[in-house]
């Protein structure tokens, strides 16, 4: 069960806003992802708990920042509820996507372990609903990944499967390249892994 802890940052102008306590391991239904979030200043910053099923959608997400939520699962399409922490306010959305993403890493395995791909595959669409911070507003976008390549490297536990993806906005064309292995983010834009307590898991 990996266990540790990311620095999540604006991509672009590299400011902080959290950083991710995780942990994370395949089980019965598929995949599980807990994390807490710390703000700069060290206030509670949110929280994440997706739950994948074997196939890689969403089988359960919620998701807390300061003052919003929002729950959602993959159900004619992906099916969300918002609302403001209080549970006021809620307001329900549905989209034709494929599963969620966000500034979390565990947006990414997840979209990973969706698609499959392998470094013969070509590059693969995806729809996602984005939930944008702080005030997590779901917004629909398009996305190209591609598996670029896997590579082997040794390490004290044995050797670590490293898969290098190429992930494109089709709206605006912007491409960047998204490290992982396993369960574990390595790299990725506004994402830095800082401290890991046990290997990745794994994906059969």
């Amino acid at each position: 069960m990996p266990r540790g802890r990311y620095s999540l940052h604006d991509p672009h102008d590299h400011t902080p806003f959290a950083e991710e306590h995780f942990q994370c391991a395949p089980g019965p239904s598929g995949w599980r992802y807990v994390s807490q979030r710390v703000t700069p200043a060290g206030h509670p910053g949110g929280s994440v708990d997706l739950t994948l099923d074997e196939l890689g959608r969403p089988l359960r997400l919620e998701f807390h920042t300061a003052d919003w939520q929002v729950r959602g699962a993959a159900l004619d399409g992906v099916t969300w509820v918002r609302s403001d922490t209080a549970g006021n306010h809620a307001t329900e959305g549905n989209a034709r996507a494929h599963a969620f993403t966000g500034t979390s890493p565990a947006f990414l395995v997840a979209t990973a372990r969706l698609l499959r791909l392998t470094p013969s595959s070509s590059a693969t669409r995806v729809r996602l609903v984005d939930l944008t911070e702080p005030v997590l507003a779901p917004r629909t976008v398009d996305q190209s990944w591609a598996l670029l390549k896997r590579e082997a490297h040794a390490t004290d536990s044995g050797p670590l499967t490293v898969d290098e993806y190429q992930v494109t906005a089709l709206d605006t064309g912007e491409q960047h390249t998204v490290h992982l292995a396993g369960d574990v983010v390595l790299a990725a834009p506004g994402i830095e892994l800082e401290d890991l307590e046990t290997p990745p898991s794994v994906f059969p």
